[in-house]
């Protein structure tokens, strides 16, 4: 059996659960024994029951929390990207592939997310040009 030592961490929705990898026991089994639950959404490190961490453990926790935030922060880019995508690719399909019946079905749908999406972004490029605007330039 590979040599397993350290942390294992579950992923769940919200987060993940820390537990530590436990020695081979005599049945050839992996020990698993829970931790903490980590909370990517608010970075809470909860130990689990009435234990309290120790500092190395903490650290591995702080690590795989800021490791997590990173993918989950880089797949939401990723996201956007395809969704700008499937827009293009929604466009042409209304264009030259959809039936009446089709279009009928998800115009309204569309339209109402696009325009939603329109106002949110128009604002926040507005704001984001008013602060250009009113931040102090530097002078060397």
């Amino acid at each position: 059996m590979t040599d397993l030592s350290g942390y294992y961490f579950r992923v769940k929705d919200s987060g993940g659960i820390m537990f530590r990898i436990g020695d081979e026991t005599r049945h050839r089994r992996v020990e698993l024994e829970q931790l903490a639950t980590i909370n990517t959404r608010n970075g809470e490190i909860r130990a689990q029951g009435n234990r309290e961490l120790a500092p190395e453990d903490r650290a591995a926790a702080e690590a795989w929390l800021e490791q997590r935030r990173e993918v989950l922060a880089a797949r939401q880019i990723d996201d956007i990207r395809r969704a700008i995508d499937h827009l293009n690719l929604t466009a042409h399909w209304a264009q030259s592939q959809a039936s009446e019946a089709e279009l009928e079905a998800v115009t309204e749908p569309l339209l109402l997310a696009m325009h939603d999406l329109r106002m949110i972004l128009v604002r926040k490029k507005a704001d984001r040009v008013e602060a250009a605007r009113t931040r102090p330039t530097e002078t060397g």
